[in-house]
């Protein structure tokens, strides 16, 4: 019986032991998010063997429409491929107008690779990206805080009146 107890410890030693050990590789993830309006857009950054951007699935140089497809590349631009080089981004965007979803992507996008750079690169790569980003267009960093005003009854719209007509 003493011998079988010592076998009991030994597997209990081992199950423990097993359980604790680290993971031999780590996925380095990132998740942000964008909002313009009612848009809001949540990007995936990770590592890849080669740069793959996808915006609702779709890939970023098959997006529909040219101008927004700019708007969209205009980060990638702004700090450089080399950077977006062995990135995978997919961008998953909800709610808003076609123009509204673009730059809600553009700026979860960006936030993305801010963020990548700070937790998994040096803090000089991560404030030159920024400084870069914030250079050309604040709104691909920080959100716009305007929404649309609300309808008041009595009016056609939020701050229009009827025209008074004393006859």
């Amino acid at each position: 019986s003493d011998v079988y107890k010592r076998q009991k410890i030994q597997s209990l030693y081992f199950i423990v032991g097993t359980m604790s050990a680290k993971p031999e590789h780590v996925l380095k993830r990132v998740q942000t998010f964008g909002k313009r309006k009612t848009a809001i857009a949540v990007a995936t950054v990770t590592k890849s063997a080669q740069c793959n951007i996808k915006v609702n699935g779709i890939p970023l140089r098959q997006y529909p429409c040219d101008t927004l497809r700019a708007k969209l590349m205009e980060a990638i631009h702004v700090v450089g491929a080399r950077r977006f080089s062995r990135m995978k981004i997919s961008v998953s965007v909800r709610g808003g107008g076609p123009v509204c979803q673009v730059y809600a992507a553009r700026q979860a996008i960006a936030k993305g690779l801010v963020a990548y750079y700070q937790k998994y690169s040096n803090e000089v790569e991560k404030s030159a990206i920024k400084t870069a980003l914030l250079q050309v267009d604040k709104a691909m960093l920080i959100a716009d805080p305007r929404r649309a005003e609300a309808k008041k009854w009595g009016r056609h719209s939020a701050r229009s009146r009827f025209t008074k007509s004393y006859r």
